[in-house]
């Protein structure tokens, strides 16, 4: 289960601590801008535990569908087959497109093997069902986990972007000032 510790040091913990949002009209666009990439880099690693943790319960359950159906053909054999029917099937969460890559894809990948530490998944066949069937309660339990902090976190990069938003129309923010902090905006006399 991810647990946010009140005064932690993980990106999860400032981003969903009260006072990260608290105030906003108080801090300069830059600070808030920061915050929303933070927290939108939280989302990131959120979504792809969560992707790590779906392609864990389709293998353990297109197992237990096989066992059940007294299917012949191994689960790795249809593996290709079982991890893109989520890739194609109906959308599935906010829908929020994602430009950035996950920053702990690693320690993301310990932590689901580490979830269910004797459930070998490459031979999915040689578990008992009582392994398979605690494999996949864990997996669901860790999900629903990772589903709702990354609902949280999402709730914080919309207040962060209204927020921006709103200094846009309410003037205090321009893409001049945006372009020319950055630096992207040619000096007066430049070619275009």
């Amino acid at each position: 289960m991810i647990e946010v510790r009140p005064g932690g040091r993980r990106r999860i913990d400032r981003v969903l601590d009260p006072d990260y949002v608290a105030d906003l009209d108080r801090l300069d666009l830059p600070e808030v801008r920061a915050r929303r990439d933070d927290a939108a880099q939280e989302e990131t690693d959120l979504s792809y535990l969560r992707r790590l943790l779906h392609g864990r319960i389709d293998i353990v359950r297109a197992e237990l569908r096989r066992r059940e159906t007294g299917g012949a053909e191994s689960v790795v054999a249809q593996l290709a087959s079982i991890l893109a029917d989520n890739a194609v099937g109906p959308a599935m969460g906010s829908g929020r497109h994602q430009n950035m890559e996950p920053s702990r894809a690693e320690a993301h990948r310990r932590h689901v093997e580490a979830l269910v530490s004797d459930a070998d998944l490459s031979d999915v066949s040689s578990l008992p069902d009582e392994r398979l069937a605690l494999a996949l309660e864990t997996y669901r339990d860790e999900e629903a986990s990772v589903s709702t902090r990354r609902r949280q976190v999402q709730v914080v990069m919309d207040l962060l972007n209204e927020q921006i938003a709103g200094r846009y129309r309410s003037g205090t923010a321009s893409v001049d000032d945006l372009l020319a902090a950055e630096g992207a905006r040619p000096e007066q006399g430049e070619s275009r």
